[in-house]
């Protein structure tokens, strides 16, 4: 095993200087998945749980969103919640129990209420609740995602290192090239959140600074 002084950041961005891997890159045909930009992960003033990389990661998230409906392409929205017994939270959710677990983000609370920045179309947008990491894992994304021919999946939300990392895997196990725009994607420590950057851009994904994708969605409009 290699190891090394640097900061998680710092692998990053030497990474992102001199990439190790060609791109997977874009395909013909997108779909944007939103993974679950809800209070509970978003609002750091009200909830411990939350947490902040870029400050603009949800004007980010919105451009997109409104780039991606200008083309007439699907945008999804993800969020977790669950019952008032949190069964439906499974093994995932069996190692702590305080008002902050995620089992403990219930059906009709704040924590499970999407970022109040954000302007989700509710009429032609695509929301899932989902239980696990991947926004893939028992929703119908993989069936959106046929119906509509995509080829690529842009991800955005959080966390980084755990839910992004999981829909991330998903994606590229399912046979899509997948994006990461790296100021739309957050995570509680800047350590976690830099390392699976690298992890990803790696193995799984193309990490790509957010400007690259409002370009290629506004070279499709040509």
């Amino acid at each position: 095993m290699e190891t090394s002084d640097k900061t998680a950041r710092q692998i990053y961005q030497e990474l992102k200087a001199n990439p190790s891997r060609a791109r997977f890159g874009f395909g013909e045909k997108a779909i944007l998945v939103n993974v679950d930009p809800q209070k509970a992960y978003t609002r750091t003033d009200l909830f411990k749980t939350a947490y902040e990389t870029d400050p603009r990661q949800m004007e980010y998230t919105d451009t997109l969103a409104k780039k991606f409906r200008s083309l007439g392409w699907p945008v999804v929205w993800t969020h977790v919640a669950y019952m008032a017994s949190g069964e439906d939270c499974g093994v995932w959710g069996t190692r702590t129990d305080t008002p902050d677990s995620l089992q403990n983000i219930k059906f009709g609370s704040e924590r499970t209420e999407f970022d109040d920045r954000l302007d989700i179309d509710r009429e032609r947008d695509v929301i899932y609740c989902k239980k696990m990491p991947s926004a893939f894992f028992e929703t119908q994304l993989q069936s959106l995602c046929v119906w509509h021919k995509v080829d690529t999946v842009v991800i955005t939300g959080g966390s980084t290192s755990g839910c992004i990392r999981a829909t991330a895997v998903d994606s590229l196990s399912r046979g899509y090239r997948t994006i990461v725009p790296e100021e739309c994607v957050s995570d509680k420590h800047e350590s976690y959140h830099f390392a699976n950057l690298t992890d990803l851009a790696i193995k799984y994904a193309d990490v790509l600074e957010v400007q690259e994708v409002f370009d290629w969605l506004d070279s499709r409009k040509a």
